[in-house]
C-alpha cells in the first residue's frame, strides 16, 4: 500500500532582498506598513516624518537604518535630504501630506495651496531630486485618492485627483529608467483617516462593511502589499493602480 507523497512548501526568495527603500511619510498608517512588509522581503528602510518622537518610535519597531525629521513639503529641505541620502536607493515612497476637504465658501487658501504643495509639487522636486539618486528600474511610489466624482466640497480633492495620473505618467518619461507610479487609494482605515472623521469613524466602517463588494475596510496592510509589488515588478511604470475594495463601483 502507497502513501501519498507530503506536500512540497514553495519557497521563493525575499523580492526586495539587499534593497533600500525610503518611505517618506513612514512614521505611521500606510508608510509605516510598507515599510514593516520591505523589510519582510528582504529590504532596509530610511523613515522620514514630521514628528520627531513618532519617528523615533517608528523607527526603534522596525530596526530602520536611518530617520529624518522634516516637513516633506519644504522642497529646499526634500532636496537635502536626498542629495545628503549615503548610498543608492532603490525605492521611495510618499504617503506624506493628506486631504483637503472643504465647501468653497469656507475654503482656507492657505491650506489648499499646502494640499497642492504636498501632492503636485512635492512629485516634481522629489522626482528631479532622484536622478542619480535612485538606481536605474528602482522606483519612485506616490499616493492619491480615487474618489473625484463631483462632491460639494470635494473641489480641490478632485482636481488634484485628476491631475496625479498625468503627472505621473510624464515623470515615467523624464526620469527613466527610474519607474514612477501613482497608488489611488479609497478608505484606509488608518489613524489619518481617524482623525479626519472622528466620532464617525465606526459608522464609516460599518457601512464599507456593509457596501463594499469585498465585504471588509481596506487597512493599510492592502496598501502596502500593492506598493512592495509595483517596487519589485520592473515592468510596472506610468501607471495609477487603484486599490479601493471596489468603492468605485458603489
Amino acid at each position: 500500500m502507497s502513501t501519498a507523497p507530503s506536500p512540497t512548501r514553495v519557497q521563493r526568495e525575499p523580492q526586495l532582498a539587499g534593497q533600500t527603500v525610503v518611505l517618506i511619510g513612514g512614521s505611521a498608517g500606510i508608510g509605516r506598513e510598507t515599510a514593516r512588509r520591505a523589510q519582510a522581503e528582504g529590504a532596509e528602510v530610511i523613515l522620514t516624518g514630521r514628528d520627531p518622537e513618532r519617528l523615533e518610535q517608528a523607527a526603534r519597531e522596525l530596526g530602520a537604518l536611518s530617520t529624518a525629521a522634516f516637513d516633506a513639503a519644504d522642497p529646499d529641505r526634500l532636496e537635502r535630504f536626498v542629495a545628503d541620502l549615503p548610498r543608492p536607493i532603490d525605492h521611495v515612497l510618499v504617503t506624506a501630506g493628506g486631504p483637503y476637504y472643504a465647501p468653497l465658501a469656507e475654503f482656507d487658501f492657505e491650506r489648499a495651496h499646502r494640499a497642492v504643495d504636498e501632492h503636485l509639487w512635492l512629485a516634481l522636486h522629489l522626482a528631479r531630486a532622484s536622478v542619480g539618486k535612485v538606481r536605474p528600474g528602482g522606483s519612485l511610489l506616490f499616493m492619491s485618492g480615487t474618489q473625484g466624482h463631483r462632491t460639494v466640497g470635494l473641489s480641490l480633492g478632485a482636481a488634484l485627483i485628476a491631475a496625479m495620473p498625468a503627472l505621473i505618467a510624464n515623470l515615467a518619461l523624464e526620469v527613466a529608467p527610474v519607474r514612477v507610479n501613482l497608488i489611488a487609494a479609497g478608505f484606509v482605515d488608518t489613524p489619518l483617516s481617524a482623525s479626519l472623521l472622528g466620532d464617525r469613524l465606526d459608522e464609516r466602517r460599518d457601512e464599507l462593511r456593509a457596501t463594499l463588494p469585498i465585504g471588509r475596510v481596506v487597512g493599510p496592510a492592502d496598501v502596502a502589499a500593492l506598493a512592495v509589488h509595483l517596487m519589485a515588478n520592473t515592468a510596472l511604470t506610468g501607471a495609477t493602480y487603484d486599490v479601493d475594495g471596489g468603492q468605485q463601483l458603489l
